[in-house]
């Protein structure tokens, strides 16, 4: 079956349209979460790991390109599962060894822009020393040159899985320059008209887009004016790839957002998302996380939710805050008042 694509602009005036991507590509259980050495202090690092290997359930915010796919295609309708039926997914420890022992420049030189990108973005996950510096001093070099296809969907996804910071902002960069997206006006207006194609496939994946854009600090406040606007549309994938984006974008503002859509939104699966990407996906720092922790302990017995929008609430505190507590919210409250 040939994967719809966004219309093609016009000749050297905006970016390429959506790529086509791999269907075999799942979503990574511990995308964005905050394990062992990602942008804890110790402490804050240990307890989190352990939520993260036990985790009822999978972010859903993952660079996700076959689930991205699966919309794309039209034939699989909804296409994103509940966190729990996540446990076969891909780890990033499946990723093919580098291509080079070292962040050598001169070795790098000498590679196509192609494999610089994939052997950099191996290192980098891998947690190479000068990586992520490396794809920094490089990506822009890249534009136009590089090629959207399974590998790149592949490495991508598993830098936007790590647990540092770097590593999966260094896995946005290059993602977008993948896409044909430059970090400019010219490729913003073309998202923002394709989030308003009738065109869903194109429009969904701007949504997307629009919130790798917005976290590099593309427009950012314009990126999330138009994510918000989404999740009143009265498409519920719209609202859901709404609420990807938001994650993405990775604000302290955010937060509010995705609180309100994870209390009021009528579709399960677009509270279920919300609830996740406040819990350990996206691009949120635990500061940002930890904000969302009061209104949490709120809705864990909130007489307008339903049971399961609870225990979203309690899993999302879990997550956040590494503690091992019943799905009890006196339990809870307890804990925050107490806490050191």
């Amino acid at each position: 079956m040939d994967v719809p694509q966004p219309s093609s602009p016009e000749p050297a005036a905006q970016p390429k349209p959506a790529p086509v991507v791999d269907p075999r590509l799942q979503p990574t259980p511990d995308y964005g979460s905050l394990g062992s050495g990602s942008d804890l202090t110790a402490g804050e690092s240990d307890s989190a790991q352990r939520t993260t290997g036990n985790s009822r359930f999978a972010p859903l915010v993952a660079v996700a390109m076959g689930v991205l796919l699966a919309v794309l295609a039209a034939s699989m309708g909804s296409a994103r599962s509940p966190w729990p039926r996540f446990a076969h997914l891909f780890r990033s420890d499946a990723v093919p060894p580098a291509r080079v022992a070292a962040t050598n420049s001169s070795q790098l030189d000498r590679m196509k822009p192609q494999n610089q990108a994939e052997a950099l973005l191996e290192l980098a996950v891998g947690r190479s020393d000068g990586a992520v510096d490396q794809i920094s001093s490089r990506v822009d070099g890249w534009q136009g040159k590089l090629k959207w296809d399974s590998q790149m969907a592949t490495l991508t996804t598993a830098a936007l899985n790590s647990s540092d910071m770097r590593v999966r902002e260094s896995g946005i960069e290059v993602e977008l320059a993948a896409y044909g997206l430059s970090k400019n006006s010219a490729s913003l207006d073309y998202l923002l008209k394709s989030a308003e194609s009738p065109d869903h496939a194109q429009k969904i994946w701007a949504l997307w887009a629009l919130g790798l854009m917005g976290n590099r600090g593309v427009e950012t406040a314009q990126v999330v004016q138009v994510l918000t606007a989404r999740l009143k549309d009265s498409d519920e994938d719209s609202r859901h790839w709404a609420v990807e984006g938001l994650a993405l974008v990775g604000t302290s503002e955010t937060i509010p957002l995705l609180l309100t859509t994870m209390h009021d939104d009528a579709s399960p699966r677009v509270r279920e998302e919300a609830a996740c990407a406040l819990a350990q996906s996206g691009m949120f720092t635990h500061e940002q996380r930890l904000s969302a922790v009061p209104q949490l302990l709120n809705y864990t017995d909130d007489p307008s939710l339903d049971a399961q929008t609870h225990a979203w609430a309690f899993q999302a505190l879990t997550d956040i805050t590494g503690q091992r507590l019943p799905n009890d919210s006196a339990a809870w409250r307890s804990w925050f008042e107490n806490r050191s």
